[in-house]
């Protein structure tokens, strides 16, 4: 039987231990189905710039298995938007979800930015900082993304009014592997992360982050800032 996720704080820092799935999981962004419900969530905490107009009401879990980490997500959100068509569009202009992360310890290895709008579209790279060393996964990698989401592929028309939204993917580590070196989940295993969420052209936009992004400007491609993931 898996055991709950849990999450410390150490200052602001931030640590979320990843427990193992021990039987199969539907992906459908059902974020109440049984293999979720002893999963602790966490929150997106922080914002970055100006304190914004709306704050969302973010929180994610993560479990994972030999071949596959899992994560979903939950916004209680407002001024909605999904205009992003294709893999690799600008998804970070919409309502979007951001899970940044090294799959070892050494941030200077380089990092993944997988960015998923509140409609699926997927945006994922591979690089060592904003721009350099930048490696666009292929259609073929993302293809084998499962991903789900509880709203529409496009919504052109901002949603204005309180809607909650959930997102839920299985992520290989086989696809990782064609890019950096990835350490494999298991017992005491860590990886660098962090998680994000902004609507960069919403009529509200905003910038949240899970472990605190100490800048004066919205940034997410700042590593030095990843929380730790603690498999166990």
């Amino acid at each position: 039987m898996y055991l709950i996720a849990m999450l410390m704080v150490t200052n602001t820092s931030k640590e979320y231990v990843v427990h193992p799935l021990s039987r199969d999981i539907t992906i459908n962004a059902k974020w109440d189905k049984s293999i979720w419900s002893k999963v602790t969530a966490c929150n997106l905490e922080y914002f970055m710039g100006h304190r914004p107009s709306h704050i969302p009401n973010v929180e994610f879990k993560l479990l994972y298995d030999p071949e596959s980490i899992y994560v979903i997500f939950k916004v209680v959100d407002q001024y909605v938007r999904a205009s992003s068509r294709g893999y690799q569009s600008a998804v970070c202009q919409d309502s979007c979800v951001e899970f940044f992360f090294t799959p070892q310890q050494d941030v200077g290895s380089g990092y993944f930015n997988l960015e998923t709008n509140c409609g699926g579209t997927i945006l994922m790279y591979h690089q060592v900082s904003r721009n350099y060393c930048s490696k666009e996964l292929s259609d073929n990698d993302l293809d084998q993304i499962q991903i789900a989401s509880s709203l529409p592929k496009l919504i052109t028309k901002e949603i204005t009014q309180p809607v909650t939204w959930t997102l839920e993917y299985k992520l290989p580590f086989s696809i990782l592997a064609k890019y950096t070196e990835v350490i494999t989940p298991a017992r005491g295993v860590e990886w660098k992360a962090n998680f994000y969420k902004c609507a960069d052209r919403s009529s509200h936009p905003h910038w949240l982050t899970w472990s605190i992004v100490d800048l004066p400007k919205p940034d997410f491609h700042r590593p030095e800032f990843f929380g730790t993931l603690i498999f166990c």
